[in-house]
Protein backbone atom coordinates (compact mmCIF):
# COMPACT_ATOMS: atom_id res chain seq x y z
CA UNK A 1 0.00 0.00 0.00
CA UNK A 2 1.16 3.51 -0.64
CA UNK A 3 2.16 5.30 2.28
CA UNK A 4 3.68 8.73 3.16
CA UNK A 5 2.88 11.20 6.50
CA UNK A 6 -0.75 10.32 6.92
CA UNK A 7 0.24 6.69 5.85
CA UNK A 8 3.84 5.79 5.80
CA UNK A 9 6.37 5.89 8.17
CA UNK A 10 7.98 9.64 8.73
CA UNK A 11 10.77 11.02 6.19
CA UNK A 12 13.20 13.03 7.09
CA UNK A 13 13.83 16.84 6.16
CA UNK A 14 15.95 15.51 3.59
CA UNK A 15 12.84 13.82 1.83
CA UNK A 16 10.87 16.94 1.93
CA UNK A 17 12.05 18.68 -1.15
CA UNK A 18 11.34 15.56 -2.72
CA UNK A 19 7.88 15.28 -2.14
CA UNK A 20 7.07 19.00 -3.08
CA UNK A 21 8.57 18.15 -6.62
CA UNK A 22 6.32 14.87 -6.65
CA UNK A 23 3.08 17.20 -5.73
CA UNK A 24 3.82 19.67 -7.70
CA UNK A 25 4.46 17.27 -10.73
CA UNK A 26 1.25 15.64 -10.01
CA UNK A 27 -0.66 18.90 -10.29
CA UNK A 28 0.88 20.24 -13.33
CA UNK A 29 0.14 16.69 -14.89
CA UNK A 30 -3.24 15.45 -13.93
CA UNK A 31 -6.07 16.36 -15.87
CA UNK A 32 -9.43 18.03 -14.12
CA UNK A 33 -12.61 16.29 -14.56
CA UNK A 34 -14.05 16.12 -17.98
CA UNK A 35 -14.90 12.49 -17.34
CA UNK A 36 -16.71 13.03 -14.35
CA UNK A 37 -20.57 13.03 -14.22
CA UNK A 38 -22.24 15.69 -16.21
CA UNK A 39 -24.09 17.88 -14.57
CA UNK A 40 -27.49 16.31 -16.02
CA UNK A 41 -26.87 13.02 -14.91
CA UNK A 42 -25.41 14.50 -11.28
CA UNK A 43 -28.83 15.76 -10.77
CA UNK A 44 -30.68 12.52 -11.97
CA UNK A 45 -28.54 10.25 -9.97
CA UNK A 46 -29.06 12.69 -6.82
CA UNK A 47 -33.26 12.76 -7.12
CA UNK A 48 -33.35 8.85 -6.96
CA UNK A 49 -30.57 8.18 -4.81
CA UNK A 50 -28.84 9.21 -1.15
CA UNK A 51 -25.56 10.37 -2.92
CA UNK A 52 -22.58 9.33 -0.51
CA UNK A 53 -19.64 11.47 -1.92
CA UNK A 54 -16.20 10.39 -0.87
CA UNK A 55 -13.67 12.85 -1.29
CA UNK A 56 -10.40 11.22 -3.11
CA UNK A 57 -7.13 12.45 -1.52
CA UNK A 58 -4.95 9.68 -2.82
CA UNK A 59 -4.95 6.29 -0.92
CA UNK A 60 -5.02 3.29 -2.69
CA UNK A 61 -7.59 2.34 -0.09
CA UNK A 62 -10.22 4.99 -1.76
CA UNK A 63 -11.99 3.12 -4.44
CA UNK A 64 -12.71 0.26 -1.67
CA UNK A 65 -14.48 3.03 0.77
CA UNK A 66 -16.46 3.54 -2.35
CA UNK A 67 -17.42 -0.36 -2.63
CA UNK A 68 -18.14 -0.58 0.84
CA UNK A 69 -20.47 1.82 0.76
CA UNK A 70 -21.82 0.15 -2.61
CA UNK A 71 -21.81 -3.02 -0.27
CA UNK A 72 -24.42 -1.48 2.19
CA UNK A 73 -26.97 -0.83 -0.94
CA UNK A 74 -26.23 3.38 -1.16
CA UNK A 75 -24.62 4.87 -4.20
CA UNK A 76 -21.12 7.03 -3.48
CA UNK A 77 -19.45 8.80 -5.92
CA UNK A 78 -15.77 9.24 -6.18
CA UNK A 79 -14.30 12.98 -6.45
CA UNK A 80 -11.41 14.89 -6.09
CA UNK A 81 -9.98 15.94 -2.87
CA UNK A 82 -9.80 19.53 -3.97
CA UNK A 83 -12.82 19.98 -6.12
CA UNK A 84 -14.66 23.09 -5.88
CA UNK A 85 -17.60 24.11 -3.40
CA UNK A 86 -19.70 24.48 -5.73
CA UNK A 87 -19.10 21.12 -7.71
CA UNK A 88 -20.13 19.70 -4.17
CA UNK A 89 -23.51 21.32 -4.04
CA UNK A 90 -24.22 20.09 -7.49
CA UNK A 91 -23.80 16.60 -6.29
CA UNK A 92 -25.97 17.07 -3.38
CA UNK A 93 -24.40 14.50 -1.23
CA UNK A 94 -26.25 13.69 2.06
CA UNK A 95 -22.82 12.05 3.51
CA UNK A 96 -19.55 12.95 2.82
CA UNK A 97 -16.21 10.56 3.30
CA UNK A 98 -12.36 12.25 3.23
CA UNK A 99 -10.12 9.47 2.38
CA UNK A 100 -7.00 8.79 3.52
CA UNK A 101 -4.13 9.96 1.51
CA UNK A 102 -0.02 10.38 0.71
CA UNK A 103 0.73 13.96 1.84
CA UNK A 104 1.13 15.84 5.03
CA UNK A 105 -1.55 18.47 6.14
CA UNK A 106 0.65 20.67 7.13
CA UNK A 107 2.78 20.46 4.00
CA UNK A 108 3.29 23.17 1.02
CA UNK A 109 0.68 22.00 -1.70
CA UNK A 110 -1.11 19.58 -0.05
CA UNK A 111 -4.69 18.65 -0.91
CA UNK A 112 -7.43 19.89 1.21
CA UNK A 113 -11.15 20.96 0.84
CA UNK A 114 -12.40 24.38 -0.20
CA UNK A 115 -12.09 27.04 2.58
CA UNK A 116 -16.07 27.34 3.33
CA UNK A 117 -16.64 23.36 3.06
CA UNK A 118 -17.20 22.79 7.07
CA UNK A 119 -19.29 25.70 7.31
CA UNK A 120 -21.28 24.78 4.79
CA UNK A 121 -21.87 21.11 5.43
CA UNK A 122 -23.11 22.42 9.17
CA UNK A 123 -25.59 24.92 7.67
CA UNK A 124 -26.41 21.91 5.35
CA UNK A 125 -26.52 19.53 8.15
CA UNK A 126 -24.57 16.74 6.61
CA UNK A 127 -22.43 13.97 8.22
CA UNK A 128 -18.73 13.82 7.14
CA UNK A 129 -16.34 10.82 8.10
CA UNK A 130 -12.87 11.49 7.86
CA UNK A 131 -10.69 8.67 7.30
CA UNK A 132 -6.97 8.59 7.81
CA UNK A 133 -5.79 11.94 6.01
CA UNK A 134 -9.36 12.98 6.22
CA UNK A 135 -9.41 12.90 9.62
CA UNK A 136 -6.17 14.66 10.22
CA UNK A 137 -7.56 17.26 7.77
CA UNK A 138 -10.45 17.45 9.86
CA UNK A 139 -8.13 18.07 13.09
CA UNK A 140 -5.90 20.91 11.07
CA UNK A 141 -9.17 23.04 9.26
CA UNK A 142 -10.65 23.30 12.33
CA UNK A 143 -8.07 24.55 14.47
CA UNK A 144 -6.34 21.73 16.14
CA UNK A 145 -3.14 20.39 15.96
CA UNK A 146 -1.57 17.37 13.82
CA UNK A 147 1.99 16.55 14.33
CA UNK A 148 4.61 14.01 13.16
CA UNK A 149 4.40 11.04 15.13
CA UNK A 150 8.46 11.45 16.23
CA UNK A 151 8.75 7.68 16.08
CA UNK A 152 5.36 6.66 17.18
CA UNK A 153 4.24 5.84 13.98
CA UNK A 154 1.64 3.07 13.50
CA UNK A 155 1.37 0.47 10.78
CA UNK A 156 -0.45 -2.94 10.47
CA UNK A 157 -3.10 -4.36 12.73
CA UNK A 158 -3.41 -3.68 16.34
CA UNK A 159 -5.78 -2.85 19.00
CA UNK A 160 -7.73 0.04 19.60
CA UNK A 161 -9.00 1.35 23.11
CA UNK A 162 -12.98 1.93 22.44
CA UNK A 163 -13.63 4.57 25.26
CA UNK A 164 -17.55 4.79 26.93
CA UNK A 165 -20.05 6.94 26.05
CA UNK A 166 -19.39 8.01 21.75
CA UNK A 167 -21.94 8.10 19.31
CA UNK A 168 -19.97 6.51 16.58
CA UNK A 169 -19.23 3.31 18.91
CA UNK A 170 -22.51 2.99 20.20
CA UNK A 171 -23.40 -0.21 19.05
CA UNK A 172 -20.14 -1.34 20.25
CA UNK A 173 -19.85 -3.86 23.25
CA UNK A 174 -16.47 -5.11 22.83
CA UNK A 175 -13.96 -2.47 24.33
CA UNK A 176 -10.92 -3.27 22.39
CA UNK A 177 -10.77 -3.82 18.55
CA UNK A 178 -8.13 -4.78 16.30
CA UNK A 179 -7.93 -2.16 13.14
CA UNK A 180 -5.81 -1.61 10.03
CA UNK A 181 -3.84 1.15 11.43
CA UNK A 182 -1.09 3.22 8.30
CA UNK A 183 -0.30 6.67 9.85
CA UNK A 184 2.89 8.54 10.88
CA UNK A 185 1.39 11.79 11.60
CA UNK A 186 -0.88 11.95 14.81
CA UNK A 187 -3.64 14.43 16.02
CA UNK A 188 -1.65 16.13 19.26
CA UNK A 189 -4.52 18.54 19.61
CA UNK A 190 -8.23 18.27 18.85
CA UNK A 191 -10.36 21.32 17.82
CA UNK A 192 -12.96 22.97 20.18
CA UNK A 193 -16.10 21.16 20.64
CA UNK A 194 -14.34 17.36 19.48
CA UNK A 195 -13.45 14.41 21.82
CA UNK A 196 -11.23 11.36 22.11
CA UNK A 197 -13.41 7.98 21.94
CA UNK A 198 -10.30 5.96 20.91
CA UNK A 199 -7.30 5.38 21.75
CA UNK A 200 -4.28 2.97 20.20
CA UNK A 201 -2.50 0.97 22.88
CA UNK A 202 0.50 3.69 22.35
CA UNK A 203 -2.45 6.56 23.66
CA UNK A 204 -2.60 7.85 20.13
CA UNK A 205 -6.00 9.72 19.30
CA UNK A 206 -7.67 6.95 16.36
CA UNK A 207 -10.95 7.98 16.52
CA UNK A 208 -12.98 11.85 17.24
CA UNK A 209 -16.01 12.38 17.13
CA UNK A 210 -18.45 16.58 17.39
CA UNK A 211 -22.16 14.67 17.47
CA UNK A 212 -23.52 17.85 17.17
CA UNK A 213 -21.54 18.79 13.89
CA UNK A 214 -21.82 15.75 13.22
CA UNK A 215 -18.32 15.65 12.63
CA UNK A 216 -16.29 11.81 12.70
CA UNK A 217 -12.92 10.98 12.31
CA UNK A 218 -10.93 7.29 12.05
CA UNK A 219 -7.42 7.93 12.10
CA UNK A 220 -7.27 3.59 10.84
CA UNK A 221 -8.91 2.06 8.01
CA UNK A 222 -12.60 0.54 8.36
CA UNK A 223 -12.86 -0.16 4.65
CA UNK A 224 -10.00 -2.92 4.29
CA UNK A 225 -10.74 -6.48 5.32
CA UNK A 226 -7.73 -6.10 8.19
CA UNK A 227 -10.01 -3.75 10.68
CA UNK A 228 -12.59 -6.34 13.21
CA UNK A 229 -16.15 -4.99 11.72
CA UNK A 230 -15.07 -2.42 10.00
CA UNK A 231 -17.97 -2.48 7.47
CA UNK A 232 -20.43 -2.84 10.56
CA UNK A 233 -18.47 0.64 11.47
CA UNK A 234 -19.69 2.19 8.06
CA UNK A 235 -23.15 0.90 8.12
CA UNK A 236 -23.57 2.07 11.35
CA UNK A 237 -22.09 5.52 10.19
CA UNK A 238 -24.44 5.46 7.74
CA UNK A 239 -27.60 4.19 8.57
CA UNK A 240 -27.91 5.17 12.25
CA UNK A 241 -25.93 8.30 12.38
CA UNK A 242 -26.69 9.71 9.14
CA UNK A 243 -30.14 8.26 8.32
CA UNK A 244 -29.73 6.87 4.98
CA UNK A 245 -32.04 3.87 3.58
CA UNK A 246 -30.09 1.46 1.08
CA UNK A 247 -31.97 2.15 -2.27
CA UNK A 248 -28.90 1.35 -4.69
CA UNK A 249 -29.96 -2.09 -6.70
CA UNK A 250 -28.00 -3.61 -9.34
CA UNK A 251 -31.36 -3.62 -11.53
CA UNK A 252 -31.44 0.28 -10.62
CA UNK A 253 -28.04 0.31 -12.33
CA UNK A 254 -28.46 -1.70 -15.26
CA UNK A 255 -31.81 0.70 -15.61
CA UNK A 256 -29.63 3.69 -15.27
CA UNK A 257 -26.91 2.60 -17.84
CA UNK A 258 -29.20 1.47 -20.30
CA UNK A 259 -30.60 5.40 -19.86
CA UNK A 260 -27.21 6.72 -20.40
CA UNK A 261 -26.51 4.75 -23.56
CA UNK A 262 -29.50 5.86 -25.39
CA UNK A 263 -28.85 9.63 -24.08
CA UNK A 264 -25.45 9.24 -25.59
CA UNK A 265 -26.24 7.27 -28.88
CA UNK A 266 -27.90 8.94 -31.03
CA UNK A 267 -31.05 7.50 -33.10
CA UNK A 268 -28.73 6.72 -36.66
CA UNK A 269 -25.42 6.19 -34.48
CA UNK A 270 -23.50 2.74 -35.13
CA UNK A 271 -20.84 1.67 -32.83
CA UNK A 272 -17.93 -0.78 -32.36
CA UNK A 273 -17.82 -3.21 -29.44
CA UNK A 274 -14.10 -4.33 -28.88
CA UNK A 275 -14.69 -8.45 -27.48
CA UNK A 276 -11.74 -10.10 -25.00
CA UNK A 277 -13.49 -12.98 -24.67
CA UNK A 278 -13.48 -12.12 -21.00
CA UNK A 279 -16.90 -10.96 -18.73
CA UNK A 280 -16.67 -7.52 -19.11
CA UNK A 281 -16.56 -6.58 -22.25
CA UNK A 282 -18.82 -9.74 -23.36
CA UNK A 283 -21.75 -8.00 -20.90
CA UNK A 284 -20.96 -4.91 -22.05
CA UNK A 285 -21.85 -6.00 -25.81
CA UNK A 286 -24.83 -8.00 -24.16
CA UNK A 287 -26.11 -4.35 -22.59
CA UNK A 288 -25.30 -2.21 -25.25
CA UNK A 289 -27.05 -4.51 -28.30
CA UNK A 290 -30.00 -3.93 -25.97
CA UNK A 291 -30.36 -0.89 -27.36
CA UNK A 292 -28.38 -0.62 -30.26
CA UNK A 293 -29.31 -3.71 -32.03
CA UNK A 294 -28.33 -4.21 -35.47
CA UNK A 295 -26.13 -0.95 -35.00
CA UNK A 296 -23.40 -2.79 -32.93
CA UNK A 297 -20.90 -4.06 -34.40
CA UNK A 298 -19.00 -6.44 -32.46
CA UNK A 299 -14.92 -7.26 -33.47
CA UNK A 300 -12.90 -10.24 -31.36
CA UNK A 301 -8.96 -9.70 -32.49
CA UNK A 302 -7.03 -12.72 -31.94
CA UNK A 303 -3.61 -11.03 -31.60
CA UNK A 304 -1.49 -14.19 -30.73
CA UNK A 305 -1.58 -13.25 -26.87
CA UNK A 306 -4.51 -15.56 -25.90
CA UNK A 307 -4.98 -18.72 -23.99
CA UNK A 308 -5.07 -22.18 -25.30
CA UNK A 309 -7.77 -22.63 -28.27
CA UNK A 310 -9.34 -19.38 -26.97
CA UNK A 311 -10.18 -17.90 -30.17
CA UNK A 312 -12.43 -21.34 -31.44
CA UNK A 313 -14.13 -21.27 -28.08
CA UNK A 314 -14.78 -17.32 -27.37
CA UNK A 315 -15.93 -17.74 -31.02
CA UNK A 316 -18.36 -20.99 -30.39
CA UNK A 317 -19.38 -19.27 -27.52
CA UNK A 318 -20.46 -15.73 -29.16
CA UNK A 319 -22.33 -17.49 -31.80
CA UNK A 320 -24.06 -20.58 -30.19
CA UNK A 321 -25.16 -19.29 -26.73
CA UNK A 322 -25.02 -15.38 -26.87
CA UNK A 323 -25.72 -14.81 -30.33
CA UNK A 324 -24.07 -11.30 -30.62
CA UNK A 325 -22.95 -11.09 -34.15
CA UNK A 326 -19.34 -10.79 -34.54
CA UNK A 327 -16.31 -10.65 -36.45
CA UNK A 328 -13.24 -11.98 -35.75
CA UNK A 329 -10.04 -10.67 -36.70
CA UNK A 330 -6.40 -12.51 -37.35
CA UNK A 331 -3.60 -9.64 -36.28
CA UNK A 332 -1.57 -11.59 -34.85
CA UNK A 333 2.06 -11.02 -37.08
CA UNK A 334 1.38 -7.10 -37.05
CA UNK A 335 1.11 -7.34 -32.71
CA UNK A 336 4.15 -10.10 -32.22
CA UNK A 337 5.73 -7.10 -35.18
CA UNK A 338 5.05 -4.17 -32.52
CA UNK A 339 6.11 -6.15 -29.04
CA UNK A 340 9.61 -7.56 -30.55
CA UNK A 341 12.02 -6.21 -27.95
CA UNK A 342 9.88 -4.56 -25.93
CA UNK A 343 10.67 -5.81 -22.42
CA UNK A 344 9.05 -2.94 -19.75
CA UNK A 345 5.75 -4.07 -18.65
CA UNK A 346 3.96 -0.33 -19.36
CA UNK A 347 5.54 -0.22 -22.69
CA UNK A 348 3.94 -3.24 -23.43
CA UNK A 349 0.82 -2.52 -22.10
CA UNK A 350 0.59 1.20 -24.22
CA UNK A 351 1.97 -0.61 -27.53
CA UNK A 352 -0.62 -3.31 -27.05
CA UNK A 353 -3.56 -0.50 -26.29
CA UNK A 354 -2.07 1.24 -29.88
CA UNK A 355 -2.65 -1.86 -31.94
CA UNK A 356 -6.22 -2.60 -30.74
CA UNK A 357 -7.21 0.94 -31.74
CA UNK A 358 -5.34 0.34 -35.12
CA UNK A 359 -7.21 -2.79 -35.80
CA UNK A 360 -10.41 -1.35 -34.37
CA UNK A 361 -10.23 2.00 -36.99
CA UNK A 362 -9.12 -0.30 -39.94
CA UNK A 363 -12.53 -2.46 -39.30
CA UNK A 364 -14.32 0.40 -38.88
CA UNK A 365 -12.97 2.21 -42.14
CA UNK A 366 -13.75 -1.16 -44.16
CA UNK A 367 -17.39 -1.61 -42.01
CA UNK A 368 -18.38 2.13 -43.19
CA UNK A 369 -17.90 1.25 -46.38
CA UNK A 370 -20.54 -2.21 -46.05
CA UNK A 371 -23.39 -0.18 -44.29
CA UNK A 372 -22.54 3.37 -45.58
CA UNK A 373 -22.86 4.70 -41.88
CA UNK A 374 -19.88 6.22 -39.92
CA UNK A 375 -19.33 4.52 -36.56
CA UNK A 376 -18.58 7.27 -34.12
CA UNK A 377 -18.60 4.92 -31.12
CA UNK A 378 -16.50 2.40 -29.40
CA UNK A 379 -17.57 0.46 -26.73
CA UNK A 380 -14.95 -1.32 -23.99
CA UNK A 381 -15.72 -3.56 -20.84
CA UNK A 382 -13.51 -0.69 -19.21
CA UNK A 383 -13.93 -1.55 -14.87
CA UNK A 384 -13.35 0.62 -12.17
CA UNK A 385 -10.08 -0.89 -10.48
CA UNK A 386 -8.92 -0.43 -14.47
CA UNK A 387 -9.51 3.52 -13.96
CA UNK A 388 -8.19 3.72 -10.56
CA UNK A 389 -5.05 1.47 -11.28
CA UNK A 390 -4.03 3.49 -14.23
CA UNK A 391 -4.18 6.71 -12.38
CA UNK A 392 -5.50 8.88 -13.54
CA UNK A 393 -6.31 8.83 -17.68
CA UNK A 394 -6.51 12.04 -19.50
CA UNK A 395 -10.08 13.58 -17.73
CA UNK A 396 -10.68 11.26 -15.04
CA UNK A 397 -9.98 13.72 -12.66
CA UNK A 398 -8.75 11.50 -9.81
CA UNK A 399 -5.17 13.21 -9.18
CA UNK A 400 -3.59 12.31 -5.87
CA UNK A 401 -3.52 9.19 -6.17
CA UNK A 402 -0.27 7.06 -7.89
CA UNK A 403 0.01 4.97 -11.19
CA UNK A 404 0.06 1.28 -10.37
CA UNK A 405 -0.16 0.53 -14.19
CA UNK A 406 -1.82 1.60 -17.40
CA UNK A 407 -4.38 -0.82 -18.56
CA UNK A 408 -4.96 -1.09 -22.07
CA UNK A 409 -8.12 0.41 -22.22
CA UNK A 410 -7.70 2.87 -20.23
CA UNK A 411 -3.50 4.12 -20.11
CA UNK A 412 -2.86 2.59 -22.84
CA UNK A 413 -5.39 4.34 -25.34
CA UNK A 414 -3.73 7.07 -27.40
CA UNK A 415 -4.46 10.79 -27.33
CA UNK A 416 -5.89 10.75 -31.16
CA UNK A 417 -8.79 8.06 -30.33
CA UNK A 418 -10.88 8.83 -33.09
CA UNK A 419 -13.61 7.19 -31.36
CA UNK A 420 -16.34 8.42 -28.71
CA UNK A 421 -16.12 5.96 -25.66
CA UNK A 422 -19.21 3.54 -24.40
CA UNK A 423 -18.00 2.49 -20.76
CA UNK A 424 -21.25 1.14 -18.91
CA UNK A 425 -19.25 -0.49 -16.00
CA UNK A 426 -16.68 2.64 -16.19
CA UNK A 427 -17.46 2.94 -11.97
CA UNK A 428 -18.56 -0.60 -11.43
CA UNK A 429 -16.48 -3.50 -9.85
CA UNK A 430 -16.05 -7.11 -11.68
CA UNK A 431 -19.14 -8.40 -8.93
CA UNK A 432 -21.20 -5.78 -9.70
CA UNK A 433 -20.91 -6.79 -13.74
CA UNK A 434 -21.29 -10.03 -13.17
CA UNK A 435 -24.65 -9.25 -11.26
CA UNK A 436 -25.79 -7.17 -14.47
CA UNK A 437 -25.12 -9.71 -16.64
CA UNK A 438 -27.03 -12.49 -14.35
CA UNK A 439 -30.18 -9.51 -14.66
CA UNK A 440 -29.35 -9.69 -18.72
CA UNK A 441 -29.20 -13.67 -19.22
CA UNK A 442 -25.65 -14.13 -20.00
CA UNK A 443 -25.18 -17.86 -19.03
CA UNK A 444 -23.52 -18.69 -15.80
CA UNK A 445 -20.94 -20.44 -17.01
CA UNK A 446 -19.32 -17.48 -18.74
CA UNK A 447 -20.08 -15.16 -16.09
CA UNK A 448 -18.22 -17.12 -13.79
CA UNK A 449 -15.18 -17.11 -16.06
CA UNK A 450 -12.05 -15.98 -14.21
CA UNK A 451 -10.81 -12.62 -15.44
CA UNK A 452 -8.28 -12.46 -18.16
CA UNK A 453 -6.35 -9.28 -18.48
CA UNK A 454 -7.07 -7.40 -21.96
CA UNK A 455 -3.25 -7.22 -22.74
CA UNK A 456 -3.52 -11.44 -22.37
CA UNK A 457 -0.56 -13.50 -21.82
CA UNK A 458 1.91 -10.25 -22.65
CA UNK A 459 2.01 -9.63 -19.01
CA UNK A 460 1.97 -13.24 -17.96
CA UNK A 461 4.90 -13.86 -20.16
CA UNK A 462 8.07 -11.51 -18.16
CA UNK A 463 10.22 -9.86 -21.15
CA UNK A 464 10.00 -9.71 -24.79
CA UNK A 465 6.73 -11.85 -25.49
CA UNK A 466 8.16 -12.56 -29.18
CA UNK A 467 11.47 -14.50 -27.96
CA UNK A 468 11.09 -18.39 -28.49
CA UNK A 469 8.53 -20.71 -27.80
CA UNK A 470 7.63 -18.18 -24.75
CA UNK A 471 3.93 -18.07 -25.43
CA UNK A 472 3.45 -21.45 -26.61
CA UNK A 473 4.51 -22.98 -23.60
CA UNK A 474 2.71 -20.91 -21.48
CA UNK A 475 -0.59 -21.65 -23.01
CA UNK A 476 0.17 -25.34 -22.26
CA UNK A 477 0.88 -24.58 -18.90
CA UNK A 478 -2.12 -22.26 -18.09
CA UNK A 479 -4.10 -25.13 -19.72
CA UNK A 480 -3.08 -27.78 -17.64
CA UNK A 481 -3.00 -25.78 -14.53
CA UNK A 482 -6.79 -24.66 -15.01
CA UNK A 483 -7.91 -28.12 -16.04
CA UNK A 484 -6.39 -29.21 -13.01
CA UNK A 485 -8.24 -26.39 -10.86
CA UNK A 486 -11.14 -27.86 -12.67
CA UNK A 487 -11.08 -31.42 -12.09
CA UNK A 488 -10.54 -30.69 -8.41
CA UNK A 489 -13.80 -28.66 -7.61
CA UNK A 490 -11.78 -25.26 -7.19
CA UNK A 491 -12.46 -22.79 -9.91
CA UNK A 492 -15.57 -20.91 -8.15
CA UNK A 493 -13.26 -20.63 -4.90
CA UNK A 494 -10.87 -18.77 -6.52
CA UNK A 495 -10.97 -15.32 -8.28
CA UNK A 496 -8.77 -15.92 -10.60
CA UNK A 497 -5.72 -18.26 -11.40
CA UNK A 498 -2.76 -18.50 -14.19
CA UNK A 499 0.97 -19.63 -15.10
CA UNK A 500 3.39 -16.85 -15.49
CA UNK A 501 6.56 -17.58 -17.36
CA UNK A 502 9.07 -16.43 -15.76
CA UNK A 503 11.94 -15.83 -17.50
CA UNK A 504 14.17 -17.79 -15.61
CA UNK A 505 15.88 -21.08 -16.29
CA UNK A 506 17.05 -24.19 -14.00
CA UNK A 507 18.99 -27.00 -13.76
CA UNK A 508 16.79 -29.98 -13.08
CA UNK A 509 17.34 -34.05 -13.77
CA UNK A 510 14.54 -35.60 -16.37
CA UNK A 511 15.61 -38.82 -18.15
CA UNK A 512 18.29 -39.32 -16.33
CA UNK A 513 19.89 -36.14 -18.45
CA UNK A 514 20.62 -32.71 -17.09
CA UNK A 515 18.23 -30.00 -18.04
CA UNK A 516 18.93 -26.60 -18.57
CA UNK A 517 14.94 -25.58 -18.66
CA UNK A 518 12.28 -22.86 -18.11
CA UNK A 519 10.76 -21.81 -14.62
CA UNK A 520 6.83 -20.97 -14.49
CA UNK A 521 4.75 -19.92 -11.83
CA UNK A 522 1.14 -20.61 -11.11
CA UNK A 523 -0.79 -18.09 -9.27
CA UNK A 524 -4.36 -18.43 -7.42
CA UNK A 525 -5.84 -15.58 -5.38
CA UNK A 526 -9.07 -14.94 -3.63
CA UNK A 527 -10.86 -11.64 -3.93
CA UNK A 528 -14.43 -10.12 -4.09
CA UNK A 529 -13.76 -7.05 -6.20
CA UNK A 530 -9.93 -7.25 -7.36
CA UNK A 531 -8.46 -4.55 -5.52
CA UNK A 532 -7.44 -6.29 -2.97
CA UNK A 533 -6.37 -10.14 -3.01
CA UNK A 534 -5.04 -12.92 -0.51
CA UNK A 535 -3.10 -16.07 -2.44
CA UNK A 536 -4.75 -19.13 -2.50
CA UNK A 537 -4.16 -22.03 0.49
CA UNK A 538 -4.05 -24.81 -2.71
CA UNK A 539 -3.59 -28.54 -0.27
CA UNK A 540 0.07 -29.67 -0.87
CA UNK A 541 -1.27 -33.04 -2.91
CA UNK A 542 -2.96 -30.75 -5.67
CA UNK A 543 0.32 -28.70 -5.82
CA UNK A 544 2.72 -31.82 -6.40
CA UNK A 545 -0.25 -33.50 -8.84
CA UNK A 546 -0.05 -30.15 -10.79
CA UNK A 547 3.83 -30.01 -11.28
CA UNK A 548 3.92 -33.50 -12.31
CA UNK A 549 1.84 -32.89 -14.95
CA UNK A 550 3.13 -29.98 -16.13
CA UNK A 551 6.56 -31.49 -15.82
CA UNK A 552 5.91 -34.64 -17.59
CA UNK A 553 4.01 -33.11 -20.11
CA UNK A 554 5.46 -29.72 -21.19
CA UNK A 555 9.31 -30.90 -21.64
CA UNK A 556 10.80 -27.17 -21.70
CA UNK A 557 9.89 -26.71 -18.02
CA UNK A 558 11.67 -28.58 -15.23
CA UNK A 559 10.72 -25.90 -12.11
CA UNK A 560 7.27 -25.24 -11.01
CA UNK A 561 6.80 -22.35 -8.22
CA UNK A 562 3.77 -21.17 -5.97
CA UNK A 563 3.13 -17.25 -6.12
CA UNK A 564 1.81 -16.85 -2.28
CA UNK A 565 2.27 -12.93 -2.61
CA UNK A 566 -1.09 -10.93 -1.76
CA UNK A 567 -2.59 -7.82 -3.14
CA UNK A 568 -0.70 -5.69 -1.62
CA UNK A 569 1.81 -5.21 -1.46
CA UNK A 570 1.63 -7.06 -4.85
CA UNK A 571 -0.92 -6.79 -8.15
CA UNK A 572 -2.66 -9.73 -9.00
CA UNK A 573 -1.05 -9.74 -12.37
CA UNK A 574 2.48 -10.09 -12.68
CA UNK A 575 3.41 -7.26 -14.94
Amino acid sequence: AMQTRACRRPRTSHDRPRVRQLLVHRRLTAARSAAQPSSASTAAMAATHSVVLVMDYGSQYTQLITRRVRDIGMFSMLLPGDISMDRIKEVNPKVIILSGGPNSVHEEGTPSVPDEFFDWVLANNIPVLGICYGMQLMVYKLGGTVENAKGQAEYGRMPMNVLPNSRLFSYLTAREVNVWMSHGDHAAKLPEGFQCIAKSKQGAVVAIENPERRLFGLQFHPEVMHTDGGLDMIKHFLTDIAGLAADWTMEEVLNETLRKIEAQVGPDDHAICALSGGVDSTVAATLVHKVLGDRLHCVFVDNGLLRFNERERVMDTFKNHLHLPVTCVDHVAPMMARLKGLTDPEDKRKAIGGEFIEVFKTFRDELEKTINHKCKFLVQGTLYPDVIESCPPPGSGQKHSHTIKSHHNVGGLPKDLQFALIEPFRELFKDEVRAVGRLLGVPERFIARHPFPGPGLAVRVLGDVTEGDKLDTLRLVDEIYVNAIVEFGLYDKIWQAFAVFTGSRSVGVQGDQRTHSHVVALRAVTSSDGMTADWYGFEPEFLREVSTRICNQVRSVNRVVYDITSKPPGTIEWE
